[in-house]
């Protein structure tokens, strides 16, 4: 899918930089990350115009699975999904509250365990219900809070695939971390200090987008 997926965005890109040169890009296809980087390094543009859509999705499908277990509403239920879009998701459970209290405060460990897991198969789940088509509308959704906090610029604190400058210890790479969106686009990415589970979490997370990567170089 890489090679197929790569062949297919270089060729809208070349378009997009001739009647375009002044937008902003959100990718949403897979794998994200990749694309997202292929993206900036193609176009050469501010990585602040090019961005991608991952971690807003999965942490809605965590929010919503966290509602399904706790049984409290899911518009009180903020969740934050870093790392890659799929098996190698970070979910950060610290900064996972419903109305303001930690989730690992009003659930068990083995019921958070258990969402974690549906969460990184989510896309998968999904699927498997659907059979004929891959999901589309929680992705479009999470695409549309995006637009939203761009177009109005709404200053927005979202976890979104960006290309890392030092974040995170890791540059010239993209990943995705919790970054401010508003009117600039990707204005702004959040340094969280992670724990030391989190961190091993989100280098084995990086470790696969970077070998992705380097095959782009090659």
């Amino acid at each position: 899918i890489l090679e197929t997926n790569v062949s297919i965005l270089d060729s809208i890109l070349d378009y997009v930089m001739l009647y375009a040169p002044d937008c902003q890009i959100i990718l949403v296809s897979n794998p994200v990350d990749v694309l997202t980087y292929r993206t900036w390094q193609r176009t050469g543009w501010s990585r602040h115009r090019i961005y991608g859509q991952a971690g807003v999705l999965d942490s809605s499908r965590m929010a919503a699975f966290i509602a399904m277990e706790s049984g409290y509403s899911a518009k009180e239920i903020n969740a934050m999904v870093l790392g890659g879009h799929g098996d190698s998701m970070v979910p950060m459970i610290r900064y996972t509250t419903i109305s303001g209290i930690c989730v690992d405060q009003l659930l068990e460990k083995e019921q958070i365990d258990a969402i974690i897991e549906r969460t990184r198969h989510g896309g998968a789940e999904v699927l498997a219900l659907r059979q004929t088509s891959s999901a589309y509308d929680a992705p479009a959704a999470a695409i549309s809070a995006m637009v939203d906090a761009v177009g109005r610029a709404r200053n927005s604190i979202l976890p979104t695939v960006a290309i890392l400058e030092s974040e995170y210890g890791y540059e010239d790479v993209a990943m995705g971390v919790p970054c401010v969106l508003g009117a600039d686009g990707m204005q702004k990415i959040i340094q969280l200090d992670l724990t030391d589970e989190e961190k091993i979490m989100f280098d084995k997370s990086m470790k696969g987008v970077i070998a992705d990567i380097r095959k782009l170089k090659r």
